[in-house]
């Protein structure tokens, strides 16, 4: 392993990554610390249905697995249910439906909900906007839509940029210095999805030129 490495693997060390890091190298921040928590509070919710929301790479997905993994369950992708579906619930205490979008059989979706309150199970919908604001056709869903416990997941802050920034890095192997990490912090847009594309353009630049990040290349994977 070349110092770079080293350097790299002393910084995710002194980055308390222990302290933050839960659960599947979930790393718990202001951002998204209230849903962690509640999803890990189950089943003691004020309510059986929860709208977890949250923008495209923001962590919904990892953390319903997580969910899945400590409580047992069924997932599926809202485009994807049918009256099978609704159906093989039957044994199951935790339903999560995925992405959801307004474009969903909303018959089929409101089947769903009524048959998971009549039986007193748990529900939970991921979106990148609340369910209340989605105009759908059937007026009894969005009275239904308005039942649901908000946890939203929000922009990410220094600390989990820097620590998602890290980690991947290091995932891929790439070496960077701390002084870089903090300069891509003020420049990159805070967004999950932005952070998601300029992680892929680090990764595609160190593979096609086999040398250190510098802050030129940093400002290219950025567009500048």
């Amino acid at each position: 392993m070349d110092d770079e490495m080293k350097n790299l693997n002393q910084q995710i060390l002194n980055f308390d990554f222990e302290q933050n890091f839960k659960d599947q190298d979930f790393y718990v921040s202001k951002s998204n610390e209230y849903s962690f928590k509640l999803l890990n509070n189950w089943p003691k919710w004020e309510k059986n249905f929860v709208n977890l929301i949250g923008e495209n790479f923001s962590g919904k997905s990892h953390l319903i697995n997580i969910f899945l993994q400590n409580f047992n369950g069924i997932k599926i992708s809202a485009d994807k249910i049918t009256n099978d579906f609704l159906k093989e619930i039957k044994v199951y205490e935790n339903v999560v439906i995925e992405d959801l979008l307004e474009n969903i059989d909303e018959n089929l979706l409101f089947t769903l909900i009524n048959t998971i309150e009549q039986d007193n199970k748990y529900l939970i919908i991921t979106s990148t906007k609340p369910i209340v604001e989605f105009k759908f056709t059937l007026v009894d869903l969005n009275s239904r839509a308005k039942n649901f416990l908000l946890s939203k997941i929000e922009k990410p802050e220094d600390d989990l940029m820097y620590a998602l920034i890290l980690k991947n890095l290091s995932d891929r192997q790439i070496s960077i210095d701390k002084k870089l990490i903090d300069f891509i912090i003020k420049r990159i847009t805070r967004s999950y999805g932005k952070m998601s594309d300029f992680i892929y353009k680090i990764d595609e630049i160190s593979l096609k030129r086999k040398k250190p990040i510098d802050f030129k290349i940093i400002k290219e994977a950025l567009g500048e």
